[in-house]
């Protein structure tokens, strides 16, 4: 059904019509369905303009006809339109599109509200928007957009100050889904393999729908992640030969500090500066986390030392590792250490979709600490610390923790569960688990 076909039937309140929402319908018929959750509990009542970003095929149009639909249900015909940024060639066009639905919402529609999937498809999206907005043609009119160039919706949000409206929160990150939500729906058909394959998800529902109907990861999922990164890279004017040699140096290297020259001399680029660019990029596309290193002394970062470069989208890590692990038995072949590395990521990103619900600015940004004789792979708080390993751990290999920390608590994410006053051990199933 066609965008003009679409708002045709919002504004008559005709919203069982087969192909108005055609993701909902593909969702009503899959055997495993998950509960959206990254902090946006419902779409204010106030006018203003939302930002919702995150990779591709984490189900964000789904969620996007989901609340459309509900506008209706709620506030009546006439209350809610739609647009897709993919189908609209420039802003001006943008602009018109959306000039044209203001003038469609019904008089007696309080609630006003127009939803743009992929706006960020529209080159310069957000001087269309500003434009509207100084204006006054959007008052009193909420916009939900989405979109999955991180970059451009990062930047493009940083150009409309002043511009969002009166709400408490105006950006949200898509994050991928819970491990609870995976084990509510997965759970009974994965069984022992819950974990495991939901590591390999990378919390990305129609990867972890697969890999519970199927027993495997199909190939076409790697590659629609691929060409996702890939776009963005050609986008950015880079060359893909360079992006694959990052990717293959963070995913060599994981877990150890890395300094940026060490990576561009490693990867063939031109220099350091090179290298932050490929780093940027895919921080700002949620691929990869940057933990610098803490000075306890004087709790600050040491942002001229090596810094670790967690891949917090695990789906993406899987998509551009060598080793082609597409089923739980071969993540469960891979060496202990290697294997050690991807739960070290897992981690990684749980604290990163954590923190983006929280709303911090930038929650692919984390700490780590190390001495000589040393490390701890997150610092939470000055006093708050997580360790993760693979195997049994024991308290007794951190009689170091209280001398070095007196008033820290450390939490050591493995396979044996045990507390002291100051350590406590969790699998990570509990880490996965617990109250945020």
């Amino acid at each position: 059904m066609n965008v003009n076909k679409k708002n045709e039937a919002l504004f008559r309140g005709e919203i069982e019509q087969k192909g108005l929402f055609p993701h909902l319908e593909e969702i009503a018929e899959a055997a495993f369905r998950f509960r959206v959750e990254f902090g946006l509990g419902e779409l204010p009542r106030e006018p203003g303009i939302l930002i919702v970003r995150g990779p591709r095929q984490y189900g964000k149009s789904t969620w996007l006809e989901g609340e459309l639909k509900n506008a209706i249900q709620r506030h009546g015909p006439g209350s809610g339109f739609y647009l897709n940024g993919d189908e609209i060639t420039n802003e001006r066009a943008l602009a018109e599109a959306i000039l044209e639905l203001v003038t469609l919402f019904s008089k007696s529609a309080k609630i006003r509200r127009i939803f743009i999937d992929e706006i960020t498809a529209v080159a310069n999206w957000q001087n269309a928007v500003k434009r509207l907005v100084d204006d006054g043609s959007l008052r009193g009119v909420l916009l939900v957009t989405t979109g999955s160039n991180s970059t451009d919706l990062r930047r493009g949000s940083e150009r409309l100050p002043g511009r969002k409206g009166k709400l408490d929160r105006s950006n949200y990150l898509f994050t991928p889904i819970p491990y609870r939500e995976f084990k509510r729906v997965c759970g009974k058909k994965l069984k022992a393999k819950t974990l495991i394959a939901y590591l390999m998800s990378g919390g990305c529902p129609l990867a972890g729908r697969e890999l519970a109907a199927r027993g495997r990861l199909p190939e076409y999922v790697p590659i629609m992640i691929h060409d996702w990164i890939y776009g963005e890279c050609a986008a950015s004017k880079r060359p893909r030969s360079s992006l694959l040699a990052v990717f293959e140096q963070l995913l060599k290297r994981g877990g150890t500090p890395l300094g940026q020259a060490k990576l561009a001399r490693e990867a063939g680029l031109a220099n350091n500066a090179v290298a932050a660019g490929y780093i940027e990029l895919l921080a700002d596309l949620m691929c990869v986390g940057i933990a610098q290193n803490w000075d306890a002394s004087k709790n600050i970062r040491l942002t001229r030392k090596p810094a670790k470069y967690h891949l917090i989208n695990l789906l993406a890590a899987l998509s551009w590792d060598r080793n082609k692990i597409r089923t739980v038995a071969d993540f469960e072949a891979l060496p202990p250490k290697e294997q050690g590395k991807w739960f070290e990521w897992l981690v990684a990103q749980e604290l990163c979709r954590r923190a983006a619900i929280r709303g911090d600015e930038f929650p692919e940004q984390m700490i780590f600490w190390q001495s000589k004789e040393h490390e701890l792979d997150f610092v939470l708080g000055k006093d708050n610390f997580i360790e993760v390993k693979r195997g049994k751990i024991s308290p007794l290999d951190y009689t170091w923790f209280p001398k070095v920390f007196p008033r820290g608590l450390l939490t050591i994410i493995g396979t044996t569960p045990f507390e002291t006053d100051r350590i406590r051990g969790l699998s990570m199933e509990e880490f996965l688990e617990a109250e945020e």
